[in-house]
């Protein structure tokens, strides 16, 4: 697709990644593209360099051999050789203006900048490339994050072009969000896949900062407006996997159960995937211990939820 809004000003998005060949968020085959900035400060959160819509240096010391070629080019100071190490040190004090000078000096590939302002033709271009697998999987675009949802004009704008073009459109949100800005996204939007963390306010909001009650609102509008919807449940040993919490969740949405836009639950189980981003962004990763369910575990709570004759599956990555 060329430019079709070329000598117009043209909505953008901040994103910080594009995976291609997605087979987890929707059906068929998927391209999935990351919107940077989210309003939840989930512990186990696997992709932490999207928290914050800024431009952030991901830096492996394991590959850096301290050659100082960095600090030399960063036009902000952020990079340093240490007088007292002689090892190369990113100071986080400093903002990255994502110039990307430091990345394409370094010799060993131990830097990198996330964050990326790309505008929604450019998008609609790279979802496009890969329109021939949609169509014979009966796949599409995923918009994920970080939070779609934290920038709702720049994602209708993306997903009606989509649309404009023949594609399946998914969103995957932690539903936080002013309800304007969600139904604003929902019309173009074929599929939601809709977090539901917690269902206690209190332990939702230990959990991720936020409490839940706009959240289960959305969830409820987009239920009663025929929206399809698919729940999305991250499981945690010990956390929120005790079978009275999965029960209350049961029972919340037991009222939509016949609903034909309700798509059934996938259960999520705690992944390590995120861990080693943790330390290449300089902080620490929140969760002590390894809170992982065994098969038997999940097993067990998707037999508690067929139990109501839900459609429930685990998503094993």
């Amino acid at each position: 697709m060329g430019n079709k809004n070329l000598g117009v000003i043209e909505r953008k998005a901040t994103i910080f990644n594009v995976q291609k060949y997605n087979m987890y968020d929707g059906p068929g085959v998927r391209t999935l593209i990351f919107f940077q900035g989210c309003p939840l400060r989930c512990k186990w959160c696997a992709n932490p360099e999207g928290m914050i819509k800024k431009y952030r240096v991901m830096f492996k010391s394991n590959s850096c051999v301290n050659c100082g070629a960095c600090v030399s080019v960063c036009p902000v100071g952020i990079h340093t050789i240490s007088n007292e190490s002689l090892k190369h040190e990113v100071n986080r004090n400093i903002e990255c203006i994502g110039c990307r000078k430091c990345v394409d000096a370094c010799l060993n590939s131990a830097l990198s900048i996330v964050g990326e302002v790309k505008t929604i033709s450019e998008l609609v271009e790279i979802v496009e490339e890969d329109r021939a697998f949609y169509e014979a999987s009966g796949g599409g675009v995923t918009l994920g994050g970080g939070e779609v949802l934290m920038q709702p004009e720049a994602a209708s704008s993306l997903l009606m072009a989509c649309k404009q073009e023949g594609i399946n459109t998914a969103i995957e949100t932690c539903g936080y969000a002013k309800l304007e800005s969600v139904l604003k996204v929902a019309e173009f939007t074929d599929l939601f896949l809709f977090d539901i963390k917690h269902i206690n306010s209190d332990k939702h909001f230990e959990l991720t900062g936020v409490r839940n009650e706009q959240i289960l609102e959305n969830l409820k509008e987009l239920l009663r407006r025929k929206y399809k919807v698919k729940i999305r449940m991250p499981l945690l040993k010990g956390v929120n996997d005790h079978k009275e919490d999965i029960e209350d969740i049961i029972k919340f949405l037991m009222p939509f159960k016949d609903y034909k836009n309700f798509k059934g639950i996938d259960l999520l189980p705690y992944h390590k995937m995120g861990v080693n981003k943790y330390k290449q962004l300089g902080i620490e990763y929140p969760i002590e211990g390894d809170p992982s369910l065994s098969n038997e575990d999940l097993n067990k709570i998707e037999s508690w939820i067929k139990k109501y004759d839900l459609s429930v599956k685990v998503i094993r990555h």
